[in-house]
């Protein structure tokens, strides 16, 4: 059986690089509602012609897919595995005619998307594939797809937590460690977004009446890296900041978006309650902080070794070896590890240059990466 999965699998090699190529050349910027439920259509269309049930979870930015496989033979009624993936992008419409065009060269192909995360997509539906081709026994499947992973799922949130709900483990599609390792847990990470009002004024003839926003704003900033040096092993990166508009008027106005990454919930709890509580430094300033999206820390755990171990079996009965380490990064299966179910990350291909123009898969990786899937519902 295991034979007849890697047959299968390489046979669909070529198919699988066309698919991916349709779905890099659709471009779905998280956000674009229009894009992004235009693609949702493929996956619907795409998992009734595998069986599945399939329905969208509407999001004013963009739906969500979530998609029903029956169980076959003896197992059909086992608790199901979840399948996690995501179909927007952080690439902008036109990056694909502009400096990141499909390419296929040497074994690696490049595009927008291409390894965040649409080959993890095509390699899910491949494997579903294979495995109603070869009529493999197996539990029931469901896969949820959110359409706003890539800004901390903040819609999908509540979705994915309910489809969670009683499976036996969650496994995402995102990409893998660098030598094909899957991910066993991953940092907390939330988006805080900070304001300051101040109060507009000549900056030469009456500036004491005013109140800099901007100068509000970047002692907040100070603040908050002071405090995160308190902290072992917290990260924190100012992504955006806005504000002001004429040197001779004093701003009024200021407004930053912070990623902070955590590895423990009780640091992710401390720090945000510390920063959430600023309070401003100057009389005629004020203060607005929101946390924009959260994904709680997922931790190692027993049952998440069991599950790795599970894995590492099914890939050695088709002749690979793979193994598992923490990481930095989060995803929805942030959720899934922090909520207590059995999870692991990082089925998607090969590859390299996730939210950087050189983002790139290795082709062959396809559907060996395909073929682990298929023996992971058939083994699970």
């Amino acid at each position: 059986m295991r034979a007849g999965l890697q047959e299968a699998a390489a046979r669909r090699a070529g198919w699988m690089v066309a698919q991916l190529r349709e779905y890099v050349e659709h471009e779905t910027p998280t956000g674009d509602a229009e894009a992004l439920n235009g693609f949702a259509d493929r996956l619907l269309t795409r998992y009734a012609e595998l069986g599945g049930t399939a329905r969208r979870e509407p999001a004013a930015t963009g739906d969500h897919v979530v998609a029903n496989f029956p169980g076959r033979g003896p197992r059909a009624d086992e608790p199901p595995v979840l399948f996690l993936g995501h179909h927007d992008t952080v690439w902008p419409i036109g990056q694909l005619d502009g400096p990141m065009p499909w390419r296929e060269q040497d074994g690696v192909l490049r595009g927008p998307g291409v390894f965040d995360m649409k080959g993890g997509l095509v390699v899910l539906e491949t494997a579903l594939a294979l495995v109603g081709e070869l009529s493999l026994d197996h539990r029931p499947v469901r896969v949820v797809v959110t359409a706003d992973e890539e800004v901390g799922s903040p819609s999908a949130r509540d979705l994915v937590s309910a489809e969670s709900a009683g499976v036996v483990a969650a496994l995402g599609f995102e990409s893998p460690h660098p030598n094909g390792d899957l991910k066993t847990a991953r940092r907390g990470s939330s988006r805080v977004r900070i304001e300051a009002t101040g109060r507009e004024a000549h900056a030469a003839l009456d500036p004491g009446s005013g109140a800099s926003a901007i100068d509000e704003l970047v002692d907040q900033l100070i603040a908050v890296r002071s405090l995160v040096t308190q902290y072992d092993d917290v990260l924190c990166n100012v992504g955006t900041i806005t504000g002001g508009g004429r040197t001779n008027v004093v701003p009024g106005f200021a407004a930053a978006e912070l990623g902070f990454r955590f590895v423990d919930p009780d640091t992710e709890r401390a720090v945000l309650d510390a920063v959430t509580q600023l309070q401003p430094l100057r009389a005629k300033a004020k203060l607005q902080i929101s946390v924009l999206s959260n994904r709680p820390a997922w931790q190692p755990s027993a049952a998440g070794a069991e599950l790795l171990a599970a894995v590492a079996a099914a890939s050695r009965s088709l002749g690979q070896e793979i193994g598992g380490a923490v990481a930095a990064g989060a995803a929805d299966t942030n959720l899934t590890g922090w909520l207590g179910v059995p999870t692991l990350d990082g089925l998607g291909p090969l590859g390299k240059g996730a939210h950087a123009r050189h983002e790139q898969v290795v082709a062959a990786s396809l559907p060996h990466r395909a073929a682990l899937t298929a023996a992971i519902i058939t083994t699970l």
